[in-house]
């Protein structure tokens, strides 16, 4: 007698997380994707009988290294580094290199885990890792940043290459820290291996909308579910979390479709400007000065900046959370549907907590998770992979309509699936059955490996 789905899922995740104890994280992001895809477990045997789940709750490999630095005192300095590749049945490994202190090996492992199945469904042939360390680059030199890049691309740079693991930016990564890293790469090879590093300068080997990718793509989703119910961002206020990247290139996007976004923090608050976000002020405070959020809502008049409370509590039609994990709780759930929210677009990898996504769930509010939402970032990552192949450069608006083309199809792909297994209009089943069925498929035809 075959045991039941419900059984093998809650067997699965069980041993999973007696093999990976003290690890809150990514047992939180295998259960948000176990119990989604039970439906599809339902429909395949196949999968039970080849082992699929206990092996892709496996990562391949997992790299944990020392990274010794100088600090510009001359002191000796050692952070953690890691390299997660969790599965690569559908191509080399692909995924972010985060620098923060709170970097540990289950957060490594939730984010290459999800990765996996934010990478499959891009439909581009890219496996999912993850990566970074513990290092905090906030205050840090160029020089002391450079020096501790060295390090680490000295003992990484013998696990990545462009047909095994092509790592890219993440939080606290991003084009200084790439650059490095990628001068380390080929000083230690002897290789201008275009294609080892995405998110590279546009001059040597990197691809436009690289930096706006995650931010365009997350609004791209968000207009895509909108259109199903005949309606568009164009005339809604937003919500956003967040100044990095992400935060500001879906504030622009948003801004150019007609929206009008109001909000953006950092870890010091948040600031609301019912004028609507000044873009230009923004880019000048976090990407030329680096400065904290509170200088917005001092150079703008319009502006205030709240040092508690939450960026949740302020009224919106349209929220992005694209600041970090679990930052969006059931409460705070609970006050943007008091505030009148109809759709949310996660900008962050797993920004809201499975108690905040039932509360957007039952008040009936469009929710699209972050491995489709947020999958606009490792799809133009693929594309510089692809003109890196070549040797080819694209323009800024040939790369801007691929991109919008494969957000159309990944949210096309989580849509269909969604009404497959039985769940239509739900995308966070949509898009984990339609990412593991191309995972599952292809380890199915390569066998135990």
């Amino acid at each position: 007698m075959q045991p039941s789905t419900s059984s093998v899922i809650n067997e699965t995740f069980a041993a999973a997380v007696s093999r990976n104890p003290e690890e809150p994280e990514f047992h939180q992001a295998l259960s948000e994707v176990l119990e989604s895809i039970e439906p599809v477990i339902a429909q395949h045997p196949e999968y039970v009988e080849a082992g699929i789940l206990e092996r892709l709750v496996e990562p391949e490999r997992q790299v944990l290294f020392r990274v010794p630095w100088v600090d510009d005192s001359g002191a000796i300095r050692v952070n953690r580094g890691f390299r997660v590749q969790f599965n690569s049945a559908l191509g080399p490994y692909k995924g972010g290199l985060r620098f923060h202190p709170t970097v540990n090996l289950s957060i490594m492992k939730f984010l290459g885990f999800e990765q996996t199945f934010k990478n499959a469904l891009t439909g581009q042939g890219i496996g999912g890792a993850k990566g970074g360390s513990d290092f905090d680059p906030h205050r840090r030199s160029d020089a002391e940043i450079m020096r501790f890049c060295q390090s680490f691309m000295t003992e990484l740079a013998r696990h990545i290459g462009a047909d095994t693991d092509v790592p890219a930016g993440d939080i606290g990564v991003g084009g200084r820290e790439i650059g490095y890293l990628f001068g380390q790469y080929r000083r230690i090879t002897n290789r201008h291996e275009s294609g080892v590093l995405t998110g590279k300068g546009i001059g040597w080997g990197g691809a436009q909308v690289r930096t706006e990718a995650t931010g365009y793509g997350a609004v791209f989703f968000l207009e895509e579910m909108l259109s199903v119910r005949r309606d568009s961002v164009e005339g809604k206020t937003a919500i956003v979390s967040g100044s990095g990247n992400v935060a500001i290139y879906a504030i622009e996007k948003l801004q150019q479709l007609g929206a009008k976004p109001i909000t953006a923090s950092d870890s010091s608050g948040f600031i609301v400007d019912e004028a609507g976000i000044d873009l230009e002020l923004l880019k000048d405070l976090k990407e030329a000065g680096r400065e904290r959020i509170s200088a917005y809502a001092a150079r703008r008049p319009s502006a205030r900046f709240v040092g508690s409370g939450r960026v949740w509590e302020v009224p919106g039609q349209l929220a992005i959370p694209a600041a970090t994990q679990n930052e969006l709780g059931s409460d705070d759930a609970a006050a943007l549907v008091r505030g009148g929210v109809l759709a949310v677009a996660e900008g962050a990898n797993m920004p809201s907590t499975p108690d905040a996504v039932e509360v957007f769930q039952q008040a009936g509010v469009l929710f699209a998770p972050g491995k489709a939402a947020n999958a606009g970032g490792v799809a133009t990552s693929a594309l510089e992979m692809a003109q890196n192949a070549a040797r080819e450069r694209w323009s800024f608006e040939d790369s801007e309509r691929r991109l919008q083309a494969i957000m159309c199809d990944i949210h096309a792909a989580s849509f269909a699936a969604a009404e497959r297994y039985g769940h239509p209009g739900d995308y966070v089943v949509g898009a984990n059955a339609a990412g593991f069925v191309r995972v599952a498929d292809a380890m199915l035809a390569q066998g135990l490996v």
